[in-house]
């Protein structure tokens, strides 16, 4: 790849959805006058009692949660989706719908109030892992749900209503699109050459070392070539995982260190705790065989200059194609080059 790339406006191919992305990496020089965010610099206390997901307090449900003093999860006061909802399908001329039913989960990583993935100890990671891996299977056993979407908004700038770190578990009857964009292309390239699409590029990136951030030995942390937010993150198994439920002991303490490690290093970038949304990608639970999946986890953080600018997905990205400012080499260097140490720590 040319130098010339990480100066001029280009499109980059997405090999898991065959979609582009827009690179303009001459934008970063404009002047920000737009909208700042306020950082909020609060400490927070190990325990808060109006904080509805504290061990032993009231949910607005009226149930009362229990001391728990490892990873704990419920069924979602507020629920999308309702595992009670008969299947119908409507269809009137161009007018088409159909019901949709799932179960909505909470889950709660700690019962310390203050802490998030970064500040956690690896052994408490590992513990999490060890419960989205029983609510994977659990779940995914269950008749008529199709697939397991595991997640977490971190921070009010991702319209994250509680601060206790905590994730959610969306599982449903359907198999959703960005899911489904991915399997298309995965399968594509499993039928084609046997072999793993992101295994082959994980191999392909570690030989190239330009964009990757962390490595151990099972789980390599990068940011995608085809990466559409600023910092955009990507862990995943160095050799072909198709679910998180197939992880085994060492596996989820590596996965669980460089979960720690690239979280540490998003905080580290504007010293600040880094808002972002995770989705774990992973095999559906259809019944169906899936050879062609290899899981993976992204993280998708919205600030691009500071901890007090958002990138926001306005304008052409919304109406035309996503597009970024830094290159993904940029974004790469610049948080290879920092401490592996919390900055909270230094």
């Amino acid at each position: 790849m040319s130098k010339e790339f990480n100066l001029n406006p280009h499109r980059r191919y997405n090999i898991l959805t065959g979609e582009w992305v827009l690179v303009s990496p001459h934008r970063t020089k404009r002047p920000w006058q737009g909208k700042v965010e306020k950082i909020n610099t609060e400490k927070k206390p190990k325990y808060s009692e109006t904080c509805y997901l504290c061990p032993g307090n009231k949910r607005s449900s009226g149930d009362v949660n229990p001391q728990y003093q490892k990873p704990y999860s419920f069924i979602n006061d507020f629920s999308a989706l309702l595992n009670d909802v008969p299947f119908e399908e409507f269809s009137d001329g161009l007018l088409k719908a159909e019901s949709e039913s799932g179960i909505c989960k909470v889950v709660c990583f700690s019962p310390d109030h203050s802490l998030t993935l970064p500040l956690m100890e690896v052994d408490a990671i590992t513990d999490v892992i060890s419960l989205w891996q029983k609510e994977y299977k659990e779940l995914g056993e269950i008749d008529g749900i199709n697939h397991v979407q595991i997640f977490e908004n971190k921070g009010d700038v991702m319209g994250c209503s509680n601060p206790h770190p905590h994730g959610q578990i969306w599982s449903q009857r359907s198999i959703p699109e960005e899911v489904v964009k991915k399997q298309i292309k995965l399968k594509e390239y499993w039928e084609t050459n046997k072999r793993s699409l992101l295994e082959d590029y994980v191999n392909q990136e570690l030989e190239l070392d330009q964009r990757v951030l962390l490595e151990n030995e099972y789980f390599v942390s990068l940011i995608p070539y085809w990466a559409v937010w600023p910092y955009e993150t990507m862990i995943l198994p160095k050799k072909k995982i198709t679910h998180i439920g197939e992880l085994n002991k060492d596996q989820k303490i590596a996965f669980a260190e460089i979960i720690k490690k690239t979280t540490i290093k998003l905080d580290n970038i504007f010293t600040t705790s880094f808002p972002y949304s995770m989705g774990i990608h992973q095999a559906p639970t259809d019944g169906k065989p899936h050879p062609e999946w290899h899981f993976h986890m992204s993280f998708y953080p919205p600030l691009l200059r500071s901890a007090t600018v958002k990138k926001f997905m306005v304008g052409y990205e919304m109406f035309a194609n996503p597009q970024r400012d830094i290159t993904a080499e940029q974004a790469a260097e610049t948080i290879k080059n920092l401490p592996d140490i919390h900055y909270t720590a230094v």
